[in-house]
C-alpha cells in the first residue's frame, strides 16, 4: 500500500466516523423511546385495569366483613322531641320540659356505633349508574390511600349515613375499581341508596358542582341529613373535585330528622 492510498483510507474512516456515531445515537435513542413507551403503556394498564381488578376482588372480602360488622354493631335509641314554637324540643333525656309541661309525643332516633378505621360498614348503590346499580360498592371507614384502594371511603368526623349532619364519602374515578367513574351523570332528583346496619337510607340529589381541592367546606355539617359524594375531576386528573350533595328523603331516621330540622 502506498502512502497516498493509506492517506485516502484514513480520510474515508474519519469521514465515516461521525456518521457511525450519529447512527449509534439514533439507534440508542430509538430503543430508549421504545422502552419509555412500553413502560408508560404498562403503567397506564396497571392504573386503569390491574388496580381495578384488585379492587373488584376485594369486594367479596369487604362484603363479608360488612355483614359481620352489621351483626356486631351497637345500636342505641335517642329520644327526640319535636321543636316547639318557643324553641324548645330536640334531643332530650325524657319527654317533659323543665317547666313540667308535656311535650308532644317523642320520637326515636336510632344511632349506630362508629366503625373502626378501615372497616367495611356500608353499601352504596346508585340505580342510575350501571357501575353502582344492583350489587353496589362497599364503603369503608377512612379516606386514606389504603382505604380508597379497597372501596369508597367515609370521611371520619363527618356524620354516618342516615344520621343528622353531613355524611361525606369519597371514591376513585379512574383507578381502583372506579366506583365514582360516572358520577357526573347524576342530576338533581336522582336517587342514591346507602345501606348500613340500621337499614337502607335513600337520598335525593340536590346539588352537583365542581370545586377546587382546597374547598373543604363541602364537608361542613349541614342542617338535616345529607350525603356528600366527592371524586376527582375531570377524569384522569386531580385538578378539581366533583361534588354531589344529596338530601335524606327516606329511611329509618328520615321522619325523625325532618322533625328535628
Amino acid at each position: 500500500m502506498t502512502e497516498t492510498t493509506a492517506a485516502i483510507d484514513a480520510e474515508q474512516v474519519e469521514a465515516a466516523a461521525p456518521s457511525s456515531r450519529g447512527l449509534r445515537f439514533l439507534h440508542n435513542a430509538g430503543w430508549t423511546l421504545i422502552y419509555l413507551g412500553v413502560f408508560t403503556l404498562g403503567f397506564v394498564v396497571h392504573q386503569l385495569y390491574v388496580t381495578s381488578w384488585f379492587a373488584q376482588q376485594n369486594q367479596s372480602e369487604l362484603a363479608a366483613e360488612r355483614v359481620e360488622q352489621w351483626e356486631s354493631v351497637e345500636i342505641t335509641e335517642v329520644v327526640v322531641v319535636p321543636n316547639q314554637p318557643d324553641g324548645t324540643g330536640g334531643v332530650v333525656d325524657g319527654a317533659t320540659g323543665s317547666s313540667g309541661d308535656e311535650f308532644p309525643e317523642p320520637l326515636i332516633l336510632k344511632v349506630e356505633s362508629p366503625p373502626d378505621l378501615g372497616a367495611a360498614f356500608a353499601l352504596i348503590r346508585i340505580p342510575k349508574l350501571e357501575r353502582l346499580d344492583n350489587d353496589g360498592w362497599n364503603v369503608v371507614e377512612g379516606v386514606r390511600t389504603l382505604d380508597l384502594r379497597n372501596g369508597a371511603g367515609h370521611m371520619p368526623d363527618t356524620a354516618l349515613p342516615g344520621q343528622p349532619g353531613n355524611a361525606v364519602i369519597s371514591g376513585h374515578r379512574t383507578t381502583w375499581g372506579q366506583p365514582f367513574h360516572e358520577l357526573d351523570a347524576l342530576d338533581p332528583g336522582d336517587r342514591i341508596e346507602v345501606e348500613t346496619a340500621l337499614g337502607t337510607h335513600i337520598y335525593a340529589v340536590r346539588e352537583v358542582h365542581v370545586v377546587k381541592p382546597t374547598d373543604v367546606w363541602v364537608a361542613d355539617p349541614r342542617e338535616g341529613a345529607w350525603l356528600t359524594l366527592t371524586t376527582c375531576h375531570p377524569k384522569f386528573s386531580a385538578r378539581q373535585r366533583l361534588v354531589v350533595a344529596a338530601e335524606l328523603v327516606f329511611g329509618p331516621n328520615a321522619e325523625v330528622i325532618e322533625v328535628m330540622s
